[in-house]
């Protein structure tokens, strides 16, 4: 008898699975122990095993498609084998049939199917389109961070009609992270591209089409969009796919605006790609709006012409146009007095995402802070004989880093997280660095702090926080963090609160070295002071225990040979 076999849920957090590559077809003989495929998961890229001999008979979701825990991916059973009572249970997106529960409304659906009125328009006659012989596949929109819920399309870098192979780049796609590049893990032809440049799309939204010339890709999106209950993250209905399909145009024109008084538009001129778009990096395109520079003046020497950010550091204007003069202001009933204005910019995915983690964070989990004064006078001149041999500059925040993660280690409840049913207490360091970038704040990773030396920590952050302003941070540079640090003493900040960065307990706000009054040895003299302030999940952490943390963080700085222990 044919066997199921459905998406295993490979870690404790795991959702959902993308299926990163098959290892075996449709018809291929298998055996108990057989890798069936490669899973990508929110940990790591996992085998996946058969546990039955037999044949192959069916397989669901396609290479890249992400795949929901217990989501029916394929069927194995006896040659020839009649499986057609399990493909029912595909239909409805990979749940068991078994276990669906139906209300009595759904009941009363039910029992109308039979109805010719409505027989047409039942998920089985959608499921009946057969797809078999369309050699394509659907590209989705992919998960590029653990936060991310939708992406931007910033450019495409192939057109419908374009030729493409594994590894080369279709898009390049805004997450809230940072700007990545999107690659294809299909040889073919661009046959369907379905999204805009500058649209926002839905994670796992279909975005292009990749097959053989000619592929009948009309009948695949209708085919695969019908499917709603197991794509309910899909932003278009069947209706609005075909639409754009019939709507899809090959060529597509950039325009900016030009300044003046009224802002006409003119087509840009210059490196353009065919179809008249300038090919340019998101980085190059933000430098060239930061300087004031018109991408059409300047030549590209990336791949294919592409203008790259080494072209706008290179690139000085022959002569820089004059600003046509501004329009004038609407009269004011003072003189002198400007008239009322603004601007409306729209979210940038990464504010989006801070804006929800934070208000999730600040709305669920329940703070209180604790605040303690740190003598940071022997700190400063451990700092100047570090710097003496280090190789490179350690910083005062390099020192909170290192007695953090080694306070860390001697109160690991403050190193834990709150999951609902249970608490986790990670028994591994990693610290995450808040980082102000132009758009929001970034959250790089130092792993294992504990037991890096300060030269290492030091020369980490200077890595990671470089890549968070260019925006060239990948998923492993911010995921996994159990403790966080937000400094703004560099501004000049006394004190402050933080938010708690999930999925932590604890993150520790650090303000400016001041120097104040001090009483030592019962006499008042000039000491160098800096505050912190604990912000704690309550749920997770009590008031002891981030005290205790907090004295023993405060012990190591104030004789700073411990942390080099």
């Amino acid at each position: 008898m044919a066997e199921v076999i459905r998406m295993p849920k490979m870690s404790d957090t795991m959702t959902e699975g993308v299926i990163a590559s098959w290892q075996k077809k449709e018809g291929d003989k298998v055996s108990a122990g057989d890798i069936l495929a490669e899973v990508e998961t929110d940990k790591a890229t996992m085998e996946l095993e058969s546990y039955e001999d037999g044949t192959l008979l069916y397989i669901g979701p396609k290479k890249g498609d992400s795949v929901p825990v217990d989501a029916v991916i394929a069927i194995i059973g006896k040659d020839g084998e009649d499986i057609s009572s399990l493909l029912d249970e595909v239909k409805g997106g990979g749940k068991p049939a078994a276990k669906e529960e139906k209300s009595e409304e759904k009941k009363e659906e039910k029992k109308e199917e039979t109805k010719p009125a409505l027989s047409k328009e039942e998920a089985p006659a959608k499921i009946s389109v057969d797809t078999s012989n369309i050699k394509a596949s659907v590209i989705r929109m992919p998960k590029m961070s653990d936060t991310m819920t939708e992406g931007v399309l910033v450019s495409w870098q192939k057109k419908e009609g374009d030729k493409v192979k594994a590894g080369d780049i279709l898009a390049e796609v805004e997450t809230d992270k940072a700007t990545m590049e999107l690659e294809s893990y299909e040889d073919g032809t661009l046959l369907y591209t379905g999204v805009n440049e500058g649209d926002s799309v839905a994670v796992d939204a279909i975005i292009a089409i990749i097959g053989e010339e000619g592929a009948d890709y009309k009948t695949l999106l209708d085919a695969v969009s019908s499917n709603k209950e197991s794509r309910q993250e899909n932003v278009k209905s069947d209706a609005a796919i075909e639409e754009s399909v019939e709507d899809v145009t090959s060529d597509k024109v950039t325009t900016e605006k030009v300044p003046g008084p009224e802002s006409a538009e003119k087509v840009t001129e210059g490196a353009k790609a065919e179809g008249g778009r300038i090919k340019a990096s998101p980085l190059a395109k933000k430098m060239a709006e930061e300087k004031g520079f018109n991408l059409a003046d300047i030549k590209g020497t990336g791949e294919g012409g592409r203008i790259v950010q080494r072209d706008i550091e290179n690139f000085t204007p022959s002569a820089a146009p004059q600003k046509a003069a501004a329009p004038q202001a609407a009269p004011s009933a003072v003189p002198g007095a400007p008239g009322e204005a603004y601007e409306e910019v729209a979210v940038s995915q990464m504010r989006k995402v801070i804006a929800r983690r934070l208000a999730e964070s600040k709305f669920t989990a329940p703070h209180f802070y604790l605040t303690m004064e740190i003598d940071m006078d022997k700190a400063m001149e451990a700092r100047v004989s570090i710097n003496e041999v280090s190789p490179v500059k350690v910083s005062f925040n390099d020192l909170v880093i290192k007695a953090a993660a080694a306070a860390l280690r001697q109160h690991p409840a403050v190193n834990s997280s709150w999951l609902g049913d249970k608490i986790r207490y990670n028994k591994h360091i990693n610290i995450g660095v808040a980082v102000a970038v132009e758009e929001g704040l970034l959250v790089p990773v130092v792993r294992n702090a504990d037991y890096k030396s300060l030269s290492a920590i030091a020369a980490e952050v200077k890595d990671l926080g470089g890549k968070a302003k260019s925006k060239k941070l990948q998923p492993s540079d911010w995921e996994g963090n159990t403790f966080t640090i937000s400094n703004l003493g560099m501004f000049g900040i006394e004190e402050f609160t933080a938010i708690i960065n999930p999925p932590d307990a604890c993150i520790m706000a650090v303000g400016g070295i001041k120097q104040i009054p001090v009483v030592k040895n019962g006499n008042i003299q000039i000491g160098n002071v800096m505050k912190v302030t604990l912000s704690c999940d309550h749920r997770v952490v009590d008031g002891a225990v981030g005290s205790a943390f907090l004295q023993t963080f405060k012990n190591l700085l104030e004789n700073p040979v411990r942390i080099l222990v």
